[in-house]
């Protein structure tokens, strides 16, 4: 069993992907028009108050914290067993790709299906958008783990002064982007600004910078100040979530905003931590957290399928009533929503479990123990195969302009197909026939 420190980490995790799909939840809704075309209105876009509720949910940065802790340990203890770079990235990027590979290939098989049978292509672009807008975390997260080796090599040198480096080169990016209108630069932001709260990660395992609760509010205060001084004085929206039309937008790239909200959430977080530790004793509170972080990747890939099956099944046919969107009576029904929403999931889950199973075995067999990677040159142009394919579905979604995207979805195989031949000698884990390794990745997403 994992210590207190690593139950807090796991619950981070596991509040991550609670208010993820809670808060895509929220906001997404299918109305249909007086002429009986389907709509996806922005509910940020239409109803501008709702921007300030992004601040609660936009929790990415603690996920990104917790990942760092744990991919850090993780990485110490390959070291010390003797394991290579390349084997333990092959390891850590196949427990992404494959649930990812298997939710892409399911979705797109059956909005094939539907484009040869003649669907609507505007509807097959909605449904293709819906099932991927989660998709732009894999991306950067996969980035980011294939380059841990190296950026623990540098936490292990230089300690803090590493994210506050990153911090000033995001900053340089940010300013190249809105200041210079250099978009390209921005890219390099995905990286930056998530990687700060990765590479505190690493601190924190060590000791720094939660070992000071002084330095802990340092981050918060001083965090929250620079994001209100952005926000309110600088260019920056409120919205830490993408909205349509909005420039500059805090996400995409990530802005020096959301950077600056970066700092104070894992500030506030280390606060914290020691009262949720003690709450973390409690068995059943423990028992909650350990089963939602289980089953995490699932809700991550799978969870706007119950909005299009619900609103399917009653928004779309009349059944049930649809008032103005945004409206009092609206937000009163949304209580129902969630929790018909919540339903649905539950049976989806279940219907899973069989796929779960099936892949934490395909996970055994492929990832194995070997420390070496017998082709290396095969891991590394698959990795970017995959990413680049992930990335392509979060900007275009599965279905573009209704087409079947025939070569992001040959990337995304044949990438996790030469991730998986990279590997030499496979060595089952007894970790993973079936289960979830304490130290595997539970990945929640969030909102644009």
């Amino acid at each position: 069993m994992s210590d207190h420190r690593d139950r807090y980490v796991d619950f981070l995790r596991a509040w991550a992907i609670l208010l993820v799909v809670g808060g895509h939840w929220l906001i997404t809704a299918l109305v249909r028009g007086p002429g009986g075309e389907i709509r996806a209105p922005e509910l940020l876009a239409t109803v501008p108050w709702t921007q300030w509720l992004t601040l609660a949910f936009q929790i990415m940065p603690l996920f990104f914290l917790a990942g760092g802790y744990a991919a850090g340990g993780s990485w110490e203890r390959a070291r010390a067993a003797g394991g290579s770079v390349g084997g333990w990235v092959r390891q850590r990027v196949l427990r992404l790709l494959l649930p990812a590979v298997a939710y892409s290939g399911l979705v797109l098989c059956a909005l094939g299906a539907c484009e040869v049978a003649g669907v609507d292509p505007g509807i097959l672009a909605l449904v293709g958008w819906a099932m991927a807008m989660q998709f732009w975390f894999l991306p950067v997260y996969l980035s980011l783990s294939a380059l841990t080796p190296a950026l623990h090599a540098a936490h292990r040198r230089w300690g803090l002064r590493v994210p506050v480096g990153m911090a000033a080169a995001a900053i340089v990016a940010d300013v190249s982007v809105v200041g210079f209108h250099v978009p390209v630069v921005g890219l390099l932001d995905y990286l930056l600004v998530w990687g700060v709260a990765y590479q505190l990660g690493f601190c924190w395992r060590d000791g720094m910078p939660g070992g000071r609760r002084i330095v802990s509010a340092a981050l918060a205060v001083g965090g929250g100040v620079a994001f209100g001084v952005l926000v309110g004085l600088g260019p920056f929206p409120v919205s830490l979530i993408l909205v349509t039309g909005q420039t500059p937008s805090n996400t995409d790239p990530p802005s020096a905003a959301m950077l600056a909200w970066a700092v104070a959430q894992v500030g506030l977080c280390l606060l914290v931590a020691p009262v949720v530790r003690k709450v973390l004793e409690r068995g059943r509170v423990w028992n909650v957290v350990r089963s939602v972080g289980g089953a995490s990747m699932t809700l991550y890939l799978w969870h706007m399928l119950p909005v299009l099956v619900v609103a399917a099944a009653f928004c779309l046919t009349g059944i049930a009533p649809q008032p103005a969107f945004g409206s009092v009576a609206w937000w009163a029904l949304r209580v129902p929503w969630l929790l018909v929403l919540g339903v649905v999931l539950a049976g989806v889950l279940w219907l899973l479990r069989p796929l779960e199973r099936a892949l934490g075995v395909v996970y055994g067999r492929t990832a194995g123990d070997d420390a070496r990677v017998r082709r290396p040159w095969s891991l590394w142009l698959g990795l970017g195969a995959a990413v680049a394919a992930l990335a392509y579905f979060a900007g275009h979604g599965f279905a573009y302009d209704g087409r079947f995207p025939v070569l992001p979805a040959l990337g995304l195989v044949t990438g996790t197909g030469l991730v998986v031949l990279a590997g030499g000698r496979t060595v089952c884990r007894s970790e993973a026939h079936g289960g979830v390794p304490e130290e595997a990745e539970r990945v929640p997403g969030q909102p644009r």
